[in-house]
């Protein structure tokens, strides 16, 4: 028996765009929802990181894991410049996935 599993490294920003989060997870759609929700205490909560930016699906924990150490070690630059190739004008992706 196969077990097929979902993971997304995601990244989420304030209002002005001036912070950026990058995590994982293994519900994309709960974790933006605790986020935008403020549920659990910490960064994203104390910087008010309610908009998802930019994210990516992965079949294997270890290569979603492996993607956000690399991504977390990019300067800020690179970083914008990845949100900018599937969201040019930083817009919270919620709606455009129907949440």
């Amino acid at each position: 028996m196969v077990n097929i599993h979902q993971y997304w490294v995601y990244i989420m920003s304030n209002k002005s765009r001036t912070v950026l989060y990058i995590c994982i997870t293994n519900d994309l759609y709960r974790r933006y929802l605790e986020h935008k929700q403020e549920i659990i205490k910490g960064f994203t909560q104390k910087y008010k990181c309610h908009d998802l930016l930019y994210y990516e699906e992965f079949a294997d924990v270890d290569e979603a894991i492996a993607r956000e150490k690399h991504l977390k070690g990019w300067l800020r630059v690179k970083k914008d410049e990845l949100i900018a190739t599937v969201n040019p004008d930083k817009k919270d992706l919620a709606e455009a996935l129907g949440w």
